[in-house]
């Protein structure tokens, strides 16, 4: 798999009018614990739907993209984080050692 760099809010308004789901991973690449939850989330990757579009956002390059995702999914902003959005809407939020390839899982099943 790959990941889908965010860059722009004309990317996001698509994520948000996207039917099925979408997954958001918001890092910084000068937060250590960001770059293990990163780690961790891409040795485990290869278990997510192929089909699902995996969206990388580098908090430092990109921090007002990072403010459009929390008020349009209505999450608070962290780092490390990971959004499940089905529909439109998120509904997982997971941040710091909460991050989980399985718990994402049980939400798609």
């Amino acid at each position: 798999m790959t990941w889908i760099q965010l860059q722009s809010a004309e990317q996001l308004n698509d994520i948000k009018q996207q039917p099925g789901y979408s997954l958001i991973f918001k890092h910084s690449t000068r937060c250590s614990i960001s770059m293990m939850a990163k780690r961790r989330f891409e040795l485990d990757w290869d278990n997510l739907p192929k089909e699902m579009p995996l969206y990388f956002l580098d908090l430092i390059q990109y921090r007002e993209i990072s403010g459009q995702v929390a008020q349009l999914f209505q999450v608070h902003h962290e780092s490390p984080q990971l959004l499940l959005i089905k529909n439109g809407e998120c509904i997982l939020d997971q941040s710091h050692g909460q991050i989980s390839i399985e718990e994402a899982l049980l939400e798609i099943s």
